[in-house]
């Protein structure tokens, strides 16, 4: 297992020698929610725990909690490189989105899930 998952959230293992301890947070979301633990099990009570105090603080504070991975964020890459791949999306009839999505999907689906 490389990453914890609960309730649609995705959280991190790390692990630090000097402490002898598990940590991680919980990713794709600006938040910070964190946790830790000294075994695997008890990572995993505290990460599912860390999420469930994330939603009940944002149901009392009145707010919506964020959404991990979106399906929308900012890419910065060289002007070069914009320019090449906006052109061979024009070429290929599509937009550029779309072309870097599928760019991002043949190099995703190349890895083991």
């Amino acid at each position: 297992m490389k990453y914890l998952e609960y309730k649609g959230y995705t959280g991190s293992i790390e692990y630090s020698p000097q402490d002898s301890l598990l940590y991680g947070k919980v990713l794709g979301i600006r938040g910070l929610i964190s946790y830790e633990g000294e075994t695997g099990k008890h990572l995993e009570e505290d990460f599912r725990e860390a999420v469930d105090a994330y939603l009940a603080d944002c149901k009392e504070e009145g707010k919506s909690p964020e959404k991990p991975f979106k399906g929308s964020f900012n890419v910065r890459i060289s002007a070069t490189l914009h320019q090449r791949a906006a052109l061979l999306a024009m070429e290929a009839k599509t937009s550029l989105n779309n072309f870097v999505a599928e760019a991002i999907r043949f190099r995703v689906d190349k890895e083991p899930a």
